[in-house]
């Protein structure tokens, strides 16, 4: 459903030893809203709830949930380490469209709800 670079898993491993919580898992999911439809969100998240999809690599785990999981299977999740707008970033091939700032994206089923970014 959804993998990680290695990078993104190595930068994952790091945070969550930093935590100290082994229950610890990267939450991906998406919301109505930014400029192209839906936008992209991620957390830290010690809980599974009802209905998540738990994706365990490597002992790195990724929670996601099924609303979400819709629009996020076959993503791949990296980690990009540069001086301005680093982070972890989704390469997602269900989007048709994203915005300029990548934190966006369009399905072509969603656009009726995009909003300028702010």
């Amino acid at each position: 459903m959804i993998t990680m670079t290695e990078v993104a898993k190595k930068e994952l491993q790091r945070l969550v030893e930093k935590e100290q919580n082994p229950q610890m898992a990267l939450r991906v999911f998406v919301s109505p809203g930014g400029c192209s439809g839906m936008s992209y969100g991620m957390a830290f998240d010690d809980e599974t709830q009802e209905g998540d999809q738990v994706i365990d690599d490597d002992g790195v785990r990724i929670c996601v949930d099924e609303m979400s999981a819709m629009y996020l299977g076959g993503s791949e999740i990296d980690f990009v380490n540069q001086l301005m707008g680093g982070g972890f970033t989704i390469h997602n091939p269900n989007a048709v469209k994203s915005c300029a700032c990548g934190h966006s994206f369009d399905t072509g089923n969603d656009s009726g709800s995009a909003r300028s970014c702010s």
